[in-house]
């Protein structure tokens, strides 16, 4: 037996050291090495493209955060104003919304630039500023009635034209026909530039303004109110009654052929492109039952649509994670198969609900397609009121203003795909954090 033994080991150590088995581990440690660089440049790829969106995301976009204004002296010329009734507020805001702010402004300019005496040099000299700034006068106007006849110095908001002139965007060395800013402009800017009157800050109304023609006006105040009442209707429908189908087709519902198909149904109406929704929307909400058309309710049903299946799936799977020795010692204890459920399984499963839930509204968040499909695309400055009136969202203004031609909602786009970002990943790390805080190690 001894003699055996050593016989088998011997012959072992010979194969294992023999030079076809050699060969063979360094053809298997070669490929690992062949597939683990491969994997490692897939992901350093991966890396690398994400880093380049991102980088000219934010390169492009940050600029969107900043304004540029120009310091003006304006005289606040009663004559032009007329005899406004300060002691009666409700009157006096109504005339100085219908005072000739504009009359205001050009002979203000006038004394600032007194060689500008053609006409269509004090329009072009007039087109340095937004439209918005005779809103910036109207606004001193209301703030203090006490500066009616005088010379104040108001910080006036720029144009698009000059804004990308002194961002860098609008190159000087272009030919003056393929610009849209002209080299007298040019030399005016310069002119107040080198005065120190050109000055740059943060763009306070990209935040709190609604959509405009004129891209420095432009803000995401009215998309982002329609994205967060539309979402609010996409959670109250989609949320209660996607829990609510995985506790029934996970604990209650029979295994049958009709469970089975209603499961696959499930699974692959999660794998539909979420332009088919939008169709179904317009078809169901829209046409047949006559909702408002572009109303956040339209846009939170046509998304709880689409919703719908991620909530479930993630639901069940949470479900099922429940150990069934929690469900037997509810049961030994006298429980009905109800209170088990809902008294054991669903607190516990809740997290992960909660995960997968807030993981599904991200992905509304960011849909563009079933809302372009609802008249969600339209023009629309006012802020909705309520889930009744017309509103757009947050990926459709930023799907509006790349499809734009002027220069200054590029950088707007740019500024409104990383607000969109910021609230994804805060809704991913609420998610995280719930099912960290929460969940239970079994």
């Amino acid at each position: 037996m001894t003699d055996t033994s050593d016989n088998d080991q011997a012959i072992t150590r010979v194969i294992w050291h023999s030079d076809e088995q050699k060969n063979r581990l360094k053809s298997r440690y070669r490929k690992e090495k062949i597939f683990k660089f491969f994997a490692v440049s897939s992901l350093a790829a991966a890396m690398a493209a994400l880093v380049v969106v991102l980088g000219s995301i934010i390169i492009t976009g940050s600029s969107g955060f900043i304004e540029t204004r120009i310091e003006m002296d304006i005289f606040l010329d009663k004559a032009v104003l007329g005899d406004l009734p300060t002691d009666d507020r409700q009157e006096y805001e109504k005339q100085v919304a219908g005072a000739n702010i504009n009359r205001i402004l050009v002979s203000s300019l006038q004394r600032e630039f007194p060689d500008v005496t053609k006409r269509s040099d004090v329009f072009e000299l007039l087109r340095l500023f937004s439209v918005g700034a005779q809103t910036d006068i109207r606004d001193v106007i209301l703030k203090d009635p006490s500066v009616i006849g005088k010379t104040i110095p108001i910080n006036l908001l720029a144009s698009s034209n000059v804004d990308m002139l002194i961002k860098g965007n609008i190159s000087r060395d272009v030919a003056e026909n393929d610009r849209k800013i002209s080299d007298q402009q040019i030399a005016w800017i310069d002119k107040l530039n080198n005065d120190g009157k050109v000055t740059q800050g943060f763009n306070w109304s990209f935040f709190v303004s609604g959509d405009s023609r004129e891209p420095e006006l432009a803000g995401i105040w009215s998309a982002t109110i329609g994205s967060f009442l539309t979402l609010l209707v996409t959670f109250l429908i989609a949320f209660p009654i996607g829990v609510g189908s995985a506790i029934y087709l996970e604990e209650f519902a029979p295994k049958n052929r009709i469970t089975d198909l209603i499961e696959i149904n499930i699974n692959n109406l999660a794998a539909v492109p979420s332009i088919i929704f939008g169709l179904l929307g317009l078809a169901i909400f829209i046409n047949y039952i006559n909702l408002p058309r572009s109303a956040p309710l339209v846009g939170g049903l046509t998304l709880a649509l689409m919703t719908l299946p991620t909530i479930i799936i993630t639901a069940r799977a949470a479900l099922k994670a429940v150990p069934p020795s929690i469900k037997e010692a509810a049961i030994g204890l006298g429980a009905s198969h109800m209170q088990t459920v809902f008294h054991h399984v669903l607190p516990l499963s809740m997290p992960g609900i909660l995960t997968g839930s807030i993981i599904g509204m991200a992905q509304a968040l960011g849909e563009t397609a079933p809302l372009i499909m609802i008249g969600m695309v339209a023009f629309i400055v006012d802020t909705p009121g309520s889930i009744m009136e017309a509103s757009t969202a947050l990926p459709v203004q930023v799907y509006l203003w790349a499809d734009s031609p002027e220069r200054g909602f590029l950088e707007k786009t740019s500024a409104a795909i990383m607000v969109l970002l910021a609230f994804l990943i805060i809704m991913n790390g609420l998610a995280i954090w719930l099912r960290q805080k929460f969940e239970k190690k079994w």
